[in-house]
C-alpha cells in the first residue's frame, strides 16, 4: 500500500477529485470527493451550536452591491458581509439599515430582518 507521503503532488483540484479520509463507521480509509466533503461542511460545520472559529490571520469578505445581498431573514441574525454602494459612511450610519446607490464601502450585519451598517 502506498504511503501518503509517496503520492505525487497536485497543482490544482476540481470538484470531482477525491481525498482520503478515515471512516470510523467502517474502520478503514476511504475516499471522498471534494464536492461531497464541501456539502458535508456546509450542512454540518456552520450549523454546529456552541462552536467557534479561531483564525490566526484575517477573513476576507468580497464586498457586493446592497441589491446583491441575500435577504437578511434568509441568512439569519449575525451574518456579516460588506457592501460597495452604501449611501452612508460607517461612522455616520453605524446601526442604520443599509441603503444602496451611494459610494461608500461599509461592513454590514444581519439583525435577522434587515442588513445594518456596522
Amino acid at each position: 500500500m502506498t504511503n501518503i507521503n509517496q503520492l505525487s503532488s497536485a497543482s490544482s483540484v476540481v470538484a470531482g477529485d477525491t481525498i482520503p479520509i478515515w471512516s470510523t463507521d467502517n474502520g478503514d480509509t476511504r475516499k471522498v470527493s471534494l464536492t461531497t466533503l464541501m456539502a458535508y461542511a456546509r450542512a454540518n460545520l456552520g450549523a454546529a451550536s456552541g462552536t467557534s472559529l479561531i483564525l490566526t490571520s484575517y477573513v476576507k469578505t468580497t464586498a457586493v452591491l446592497v441589491s446583491a445581498l441575500p435577504a437578511a431573514a434568509l441568512v439569519g441574525a449575525g451574518a456579516r458581509s460588506a457592501v460597495t454602494d452604501a449611501t452612508q459612511t460607517l461612522t455616520a450610519g453605524i446601526g442604520a439599515v443599509v441603503a444602496g446607490t451611494g459610494a461608500n464601502i461599509v461592513p454590514v450585519f444581519s439583525d435577522g430582518t434587515n442588513w445594518r451598517i456596522g
